[in-house]
């Protein structure tokens, strides 16, 4: 990502989508079956035209659904697999869960479901001897470690200031390319409306009852009306870590490793604008998870952490208590979500406040979660992406005529800044977003889906729903370190070629 300073405040762009390899929609693995095809049909064709037609036409069929392409790039043998899916954990019973102790689960305790149900959690300090949780993904040999930060505002701040933040920002993604193991990253942002719980806890006891009858009916009257116009708002970053291929798993080694990284990821954080930023405990991530399934639980929570400063609640606890997944939404105790993916970024340049509206609490929602999630490159594998893009990029200039060449050539010119811009030291960064929305029922749901189209036309986002995919996407939007990239059974290099 790059910026450029305008007369009144910055904007920022030149993010692309990998070029992928190939002849047109086809992909590398396309081109190969298509030519294959073709050498196979000529020399069909020197037997006898039936034999070349019996060999066309089958290649055909299957080469066709590869040229058929949906906005992000999916073909359609990819939503074909999708919807087998689908039908495959349906068929099993998995689209519904149910725990606690009067289900089938071995220990009566309502773990997460899904995703989230080989997680096991631990505990480490770091150098500040903070407590912190460490999420345990058994399946995929991964660590994740969860970071919160309370962000400055973009009220009454500089534009200079905001490029500062934006540009120390971009400099902590580019480091995380160096971070050894590390397998992605995300920002999640949540969202809801303030209860009015911890405004109550503050003011009430601390009345005076021989104060004025009228000042103490103003007090209960802010303490009344104050949640109708605010909302809270946290910040979670989460970093997965992988361990290399033939080395044991060893936790204590890991949480020791992550414990020395803590200071030197916080301090970046910070310099980004961050502001105050701190480790999650175990217990801090078990809460915002159990809140996620029950939004009800909230007020309960935060009343039993006032009141006592802990709440006891432990991973194996912080799952829903029954949920049940659909086609379109995600029910889960005391709510209903819907969760989209991003297929399409802005394009063109932006400004820095182009995701102000879609961060923001909407009222109607009982609480709303995006997530960015990123994909730090290597630097050898980010040169080698950057040159492909440039020469195809120049290709795509030289061969084609009119409209074709022109668009060819504004490629050519955002490759060319690209390509200078690794060279001097920036980083390679994929990134994604998706976006889950919870609201009381499911007649809310469809004013809630309207009301999330319009604020992503508003930030220039081309999002769709997770459709048959709500399970999963709802997972990844949590501060869990679940990477959709690291889920998938067909290898990257083989997905790219498709």
């Amino acid at each position: 990502m790059s910026s450029h300073a305008a007369s009144s405040s910055p904007t920022y762009g030149n993010w692309r989508r990998p070029r992928r390899p190939g002849l047109g929609s086809f992909g590398m693995l396309g081109t190969a079956g298509l030519f294959g095809g073709l050498i196979i049909t000529l020399l069909a064709s020197l037997a006898s035209l039936t034999a070349a037609l019996i060999v066309m036409v089958p290649m055909a069929f299957l080469l066709t659904p590869l040229v058929m392409r949906t906005q992000d790039g999916r073909n359609a043998y990819q939503l074909l697999a999708v919807r087998i899916g689908w039908f495959r954990r349906k068929s099993k019973g998995a689209t519904t869960y149910v725990s606690g102790p009067l289900s089938q689960r071995p220990g009566g305790r309502f773990q997460p479901p899904g995703l989230l149900g080989r997680v096991q959690m631990h505990e480490g300090r770091d150098a500040y001897d903070r407590d912190f949780g460490v999420l345990y993904h058994s399946g995929r040999r991964l660590y994740t470690l969860v970071l919160a930060c309370e962000p400055d505002g973009g009220s009454l701040v500089d534009p200079d200031q905001v490029d500062n933040w934006v540009a120390a920002w971009g400099h902590w993604l580019a480091q995380l390319s160096h971070e050894p193991g590390l397998r992605g990253a995300s920002v999640i942002v949540e969202t809801a409306p303030d209860s009015g719980t911890r405004l109550a806890h503050e003011v009430l006891p601390r009345l005076d009852p021989n104060a004025p009858a009228a000042a103490r009916a103003v007090m209960e009257e802010v303490v009344e009306r104050y949640p109708e116009a605010s909302s809270e708002m946290n910040t979670y970053i989460t970093l997965t870590y992988g361990i290399p291929a033939g080395q044991k798993v060893n936790h204590d080694d890991m949480i020791i490793d992550l414990s020395t990284r803590v200071p030197g990821l916080l301090a970046g954080l910070v310099g980004a604008g961050g502001g105050v930023a701190y480790p999650l405990s175990a217990e801090r991530i078990a809460e915002v998870v159990r809140v996620a399934y029950d939004p009800d639980a909230a007020g309960e929570i935060l009343d039993v952490r006032s009141q006592y400063g802990y709440t006891g609640l432990e991973w194996d606890d912080a799952g829903p208590a029954a949920c049940v997944e659909t086609v379109t939404s995600y029910q889960h105790d005391s709510g209903v979500s819907r969760s989209w993916m991003l297929t399409l970024a802005p394009r063109g340049t932006v400004r820095s406040n182009v995701l102000r509206g879609l961060l923001e609490a909407h009222p109607g929602t009982r609480r709303k979660r995006v997530a960015l999630l990123y994909r730090p490159i290597d630097p050898a594998t980010s040169a080698r992406i950057v040159e492909a893009d440039r020469r195809a990029a120049q290709f795509m200039a030289t061969s084609g005529r009119g409209l074709v060449r022109a668009r060819a050539a504004t490629e050519v010119r955002a490759a060319e800044q690209t390509a200078q811009e690794e060279a001097t030291g920036a980083g390679l960064v994929e990134f994604s977003m998706m976006m889950t929305v919870t609201v009381d029922s499911d007649e809310e749901l469809a004013d809630a889906g309207a009301a999330m189209q319009n604020l992503q036309g508003a930030s220039r986002l081309s999002m769709r729903p997770a459709d048959r995919m709500q399970a999963a996407a709802f997972s990844c939007t949590l501060p869990v370190g679940i990477l959709p990239w690291e889920l998938t059974l067909v290898p990257r290099d083989l997905r790219e070629a498709l």
